[in-house]
């Protein structure tokens, strides 16, 4: 295992494209890292360059402390997991998993038992002991993907590099393989990087998330660290399901005004002077019987276990999350068309951008 730096990583395309700006980053040996953001925010790019599959065009990367800019991707020590398979369809499971290790050169070879030793074991650790004498053809998706974890672990990679690696699934098969995929982790230790574009994964994966737009890294923390305390209202915005509420105006003694929608400040926001963004988290939305703020109910998404109220006042919407077994809003505000919202709950922050 190894950790990695990004040192004012930079990557320019010959048309101009900055699709990443100056990166610092680091990945800490055996972590589990997230490279979190939109599609074309710059996060594949990152790992492309950390695979040695991109020039890098200035800054520095380094793998456990070595500069790693000019040495070729089979150099780099790396076990890389994509969104496509890529297994060798006329190969069966156990030569898919071996492939690897009988094509290495150098001071990467190892002999037949050793060979098989790894290949034991990561057929042990996935559960693919059925399938070894399978074609890739006869698995289903989700065998597919562990067999391609499978082929990158037996190498041993100083870092395991995933892109992706989940979207070919469907949702129940998604959750079964991120269920997985942490345990691999926790039994293997590998530092590891894994892009995503969908936040879930990210916050129920990682250790750490890196929240890029734009080239820019926004946010590097953990997880209920980025969703509690965003860097900015991007970053709010992203993480969490429904998004964050936000509300853009200004403040003043205490009250936040947006046009015609105005609301007292929570008690930490009351000494906040001028403009700023206002969020609020669906889950924290309160309805009360008295004061607050009059919305109207523009509509209703009835999920089962909750239900997503999308409140108007002044022009400007926010959404309202029910959970049934408890949380803002009571059972008896289901049939209402207007409804009392109190904005001033303790997680609210205002942003400055």
């Amino acid at each position: 295992m190894s950790d990695v730096e990004f040192s004012k990583t930079t990557k320019i395309y010959d048309d101009g494209t900055h699709a990443l700006d100056s990166l610092e980053l680091k990945i800490n040996e055996g972590e589990f890292l997230a490279l979190l953001g939109p599609s074309g925010c710059g996060k594949s790019t990152a790992l492309r360059l950390l695979a040695g599959l991109e020039d890098i065009t200035s800054g520095e990367i380094r793998i456990g402390g070595e500069r790693v800019n000019d040495l070729p991707a089979g150099a780099r020590g790396l076990g890389m997991v994509f969104q496509s398979y890529a297994l060798y369809p006329h190969m069966s499971v156990r030569d898919n998993l071996e492939f690897g290790l009988r094509r290495a050169k150098g001071g990467m070879r190892v002999d037949e038992a050793e060979i098989a030793r790894r290949v034991d074991e990561a057929t042990e650790m996935l559960d693919l002991g059925m399938a070894l004498g399978k074609k890739p053809k006869d698995l289903s998706g989700g065998q597919q993907q562990r067999v391609a974890i499978g082929r990158a672990l037996v190498r041993r990679p100083k870092v395991l590099l995933m892109d992706e690696p989940l979207s070919n699934l469907d949702a129940k098969l998604r959750n079964r393989m991120r269920f997985e995929i942490r345990r691999l982790h926790e039994m293997h230790g590998t530092t590891t990087v894994y892009v995503t574009h969908d936040q879930i994964e990210a916050m129920t994966l990682a250790d750490r998330i890196a929240i890029i737009a734009d080239g820019k890294l926004q946010q590097h923390a953990k997880p209920l660290d980025a969703y509690n305390q965003p860097a900015n209202s991007f970053v709010g915005s992203f993480l969490g399901t429904p998004a964050m509420n936000l509300v853009e105006g200004e403040a003043h003694n205490g009250v936040f005004r947006a046009g015609d929608l105005s609301f007292d400040l929570p008690e930490h926001l009351a000494g906040w002077q001028g403009p700023g963004i206002f969020g609020v988290r669906p889950e924290d939305v309160r309805i009360v019987d008295s004061g607050g703020t009059r919305f109207r109910v523009g509509g209703v998404e009835r999920l089962g276990g909750e239900a997503i109220y999308h409140l108007e006042a002044g022009g400007h919407w926010i959404k309202a999350l029910w959970h049934r077994s408890g949380g803002g809003l009571s059972s008896a505000a289901e049939d209402h068309a207007e409804l009392n919202v109190s904005l001033a709950v303790p997680t609210a922050v205002i942003f400055e951008d």
